[in-house]
């Protein structure tokens, strides 16, 4: 685990972001990202009967349908312990495979950072 103190303050803003849409929502997870021109986009989990989409995916769907042409970190918190490949994809469809994407346990702490590639 890594001290989520330690963090860049942009990064540590889309922690606490997606901690927030976490618990505010009462979902599994919550997600955050940032664009090219520093905007951020948070989510939480999506579980309708006819739509189910990770917190990461969503927030991804939403800065693109918000005009965004790239983002340069993502962030997720929950309890997994790793982020799935479907979501590391739709990170790197928008934002390359160097993208950073911050995991966090519920309590915001980073438990490890790994690029979206």
């Amino acid at each position: 685990m890594t001290d989520s103190n330690a963090l860049d303050p942009e990064d540590r803003k889309i922690v606490t972001l997606a901690r927030s849409a976490r618990a505010r929502n009462g979902v599994p997870e919550g997600a955050a990202v940032r664009d090219e021109t520093g905007r951020t986009y948070v989510a939480g989990t999506v579980d309708l009967p006819s739509l189910r989409l990770s917190a990461l995916r969503t927030a991804v769907a939403m800065a693109v349908a918000s005009g965004a042409k790239s983002l340069e970190a993502a962030a997720v918190v929950g309890e997994t312990e790793a982020v799935p490949d479907a979501d590391l994809a739709a990170v790197r469809d928008l934002g390359g495979p160097r993208t950073p994407v911050l995991l966090a346990g519920l309590d915001g702490t980073l438990r490890r950072s790994v690029t979206a590639g």
